[in-house]
């Protein structure tokens, strides 16, 4: 087959030993690849030796995108929008970069022509799903292929020594450094850690192999003190009140990555759990996510005072489904759609600013203010009965108030009264 007639393929390249055996092998299958990788804030990450290793493994190019900006504004900053977490726990630091990443490989691949696209993501895991389920929602006419789910792949490389075999006999370089005994997801909004020995769910993680955040036990011995400020639910400044040069961001990639910072060093995001795959396995995940844990709780803090009570009862439900649609790959879909819209809309008046105290792996909310505050002092003082003349609040009418919540009450422990003679 000529050149010419050899179909495109876009392959999520990492440049690890995986997507680079599978980068030879589908060239060997007669596709041309084309790769691309996407930064978005991988620590330490050459990407000029990505892209001259792919090309050296057979691939046309490599594209390496900068997605930093974008994850933050319109992926991250989502998240924190409406107090994202799954299963109450995870802020779903993987999940939330799969369409980020998953769009500007489709994108890419109609700039090129390519009718594939693929990835190595495993046959067990959430990813598969979720860069397909974006992929097909986005470009359904573009076909996937997914070598960890390919029966002539898997037969052909069942363990480690295979791949190394593979690289050996077709002289792709392999990082001569000892492969840690777990893998690793990293981007700007978190580190992830799985597998290898944290597959025993008893086994503590090392410290040294966290990246984005002191122990707790080593964090200083002096709290720092932070003023994060919202408009319209999203961060727009950051301002260090302890800092003698007093750090002030307001760039919303600039003020995401200081806000790891600040957090990181006080220890603040870890977190160890096993939680519940979208393919029905249970997985033991350990997860850094300083910064993002910063802003989550500024922003709940501030919806406290700005957001009245029935919207917030609300947009806890649609927090609760955001999360497991993103974590199970429907970002793209139209119920991800009616979710954002409707948060979007609650969001309006939750502006202001909310300070916080940072220490060995805590933070303090220590104040908040806001000119769009629903919250005020007289009418919840004690010591001031009423309101004031506009809310006309009247401590006798709860009585009334009482007697009508308690009438089922009532009703319930009459026939339980009953029941039970």
């Amino acid at each position: 087959m000529s050149s010419s007639e050899r179909p495109k393929l876009v392959l999520a390249y990492s440049g690890g030993l995986d997507t680079s055996v599978i980068l030879k092998w589908l060239s060997e299958k007669g596709f041309d690849v084309i790769c691309f990788c996407a930064n978005v804030g991988q620590f330490e990450e050459d990407f000029s030796a990505i892209q001259a290793k792919a090309v050296a493994c057979g691939a046309l190019k490599c594209v390496v995108t900068d997605l930093r900006k974008d994850f933050v504004e319109n992926y991250v900053f989502e998240a924190v929008k409406c107090n994202a977490v799954y299963e109450s726990r995870y802020l779903l630091g993987t999940s939330i970069a799969r369409p980020c990443i998953s769009k500007e490989m489709i994108r890419i691949a109609k700039e090129e022509g390519a009718l594939y696209v693929a990835h190595g993501a495993t046959g067990k895991g959430n990813d598969q799903v979720r860069f397909e389920m974006c992929q097909q929602a986005l470009a359904p006419e573009i076909s996937t292929i997914a070598p960890w789910r390919d029966p002539e792949f898997i037969e052909s490389f069942k363990g480690r020594s295979d791949l190394l075999a593979y690289c050996t006999k077709h002289s792709i370089p392999v990082d001569a450094k000892p492969k840690a005994n777990y893998s690793i997801d990293e981007n700007l909004f978190h580190t992830s850690y799985e597998s290898g020995m944290l597959e025993d769910a008893m086994c503590g993680p090392d410290e040294d192999m966290f990246k984005m955040t002191t122990s707790p036990k080593a964090a200083p011995e002096e709290a720092e003190k932070i003023r994060l400020e919202f408009r319209n639910g999203v961060p727009t400044r950051v301002v260090n009140l302890s800092d003698g040069d007093v750090a002030d961001k307001t760039d919303p990639l600039d003020l995401f990555l200081y806000c790891n910072l600040v957090a990181g060093r006080h220890g603040i995001g870890r977190i160890d759990i096993v939680e519940n795959r979208f393919v029905g396995i249970k997985s033991r995940g350990v997860y850094e996510t300083p910064g993002g844990t910063l802003l989550r709780e500024a922003h709940l803090d501030l919806e406290g005072v700005c957001m009245d009570r029935e919207v917030k009862r609300i947009t806890e439900t649609l927090s609760a489904e955001f999360a497991r649609l993103c974590y199970n790959g429907f970002w793209f879909a139209p119920e991800m759609d009616l979710v954002r819209h409707s948060i979007d809309y609650s969001q309006r008046d939750v502006e202001g600013a909310v300070v916080m105290e940072l220490y060995k792996g805590n933070i303090t909310v220590i104040g908040r203010e806001s000119p769009k505050s629903l919250y005020n002092a007289d009418l919840a003082s004690m010591d001031i009965e009423g309101g004031g003349d506009a809310f006309d609040y009247n401590p006798g009418d709860a009585q009334g108030f009482i007697r009508i919540n308690s009438v089922r009450l009532k009703t319930y422990a009459a026939l339980r009264a009953k029941v039970d003679e």
